[in-house]
């Protein structure tokens, strides 16, 4: 455990290793957050507790599964008590079972209460990404497969709900459009569905080195990726044997990726 203390002595609550917000972004993050849930002017715990009242209080892990976004939580808790005092009993990444301690809390009972939910609700949201992700890497455990994020992502939050894939055990795939060439089914489908020219246009246009990837539904559009020079086919929807008859084609080829109806059963 570490303790996060008031005067500014023990170990900040500032990033771990791969948090993706730098101090600013996430003071600024979490002070927005906290405005828009009013937690400045809680007009019920004013009316209610008082002024000089002080509380102690845990987070308590209510599953099994792995925690992320802690960073988060201890900042909504400083903003709205600066003397508050935090042990951090499970950092980002940690499994934790029913009854785990995340957060042991002392402090201003009025600011304890008014941060409680923003601190979940940052809490909540990534460690349920981190756990959902650990159930598909332990599920690969064992093979030389890997478990990758997508660009679905909620508006605003892509840093952060990556940063949960990485504290689940998953890897991050494109950041963002611009990151690498992957041509999907509606480019395809603006060039007639000619796999070899989406590859060579690829090739052609996008600065050198950027990785070549393309979404491929059946055996034919992988065949004619891997002759173009593809450096990685994304086999999309397919059911199981298929998939392993386009994975043994493009072996020591290309790098293969299955996506859509992923559950882990198949």
């Amino acid at each position: 455990p570490r303790t996060i203390t008031p005067n500014g002595t023990g170990v900040q609550p500032s990033a771990g290793p791969g948090f993706p917000l730098s101090g600013e972004e996430l003071r600024d993050l979490v002070r927005r957050a906290l405005e828009e849930d009013g937690a400045f002017d809680d007009v019920t715990t004013l009316a209610t507790v008082l002024s000089d009242r002080t509380a102690r209080g845990r987070l308590v892990a209510r599953e099994a599964g792995v925690v992320a976004g802690v960073p988060l939580a201890v900042e909504a808790f400083r903003q709205l008590d600066p003397k508050v005092t935090i042990r951090v009993d499970a950092e980002d990444g940690a499994r934790v079972v029913p009854g785990t301690t995340v957060l042991f809390l002392s402090g201003h009972a009025r600011g304890l209460l008014s941060a409680e939910r923003v601190a979940l609700n940052f809490l909540q949201r990534l460690s349920g990404i981190a756990s959902y992700t650990r159930r598909f890497v332990d599920a690969v455990a064992g093979t030389r497969a890997q478990i990758f994020d997508t660009r679905k992502t909620t508006p605003g939050w892509r840093k952060l709900e990556r940063f949960a894939v990485r504290a689940g055990g998953g890897v991050n795939h494109r950041f963002d459009l611009a990151s690498a060439v992957l041509v999907k089914d509606n480019h395809l489908a603006s060039l007639d569905g000619d796999v070899r020219l989406a590859v060579r246009r690829a090739r052609e246009l996008a600065p050198p080195g950027t990785p070549v990837q393309i979404e491929c539904d059946s055996r034919a559009q992988v065949e004619a990726a891997l002759d173009a020079g593809a450096d990685m086919v994304l086999l999309d929807n397919m059911e199981p044997a298929l998939l392993a008859e386009c994975v043994a084609l493009a072996r020591g080829r290309a790098i293969t990726e299955a996506s859509g109806g992923g559950t882990l059963h198949t």
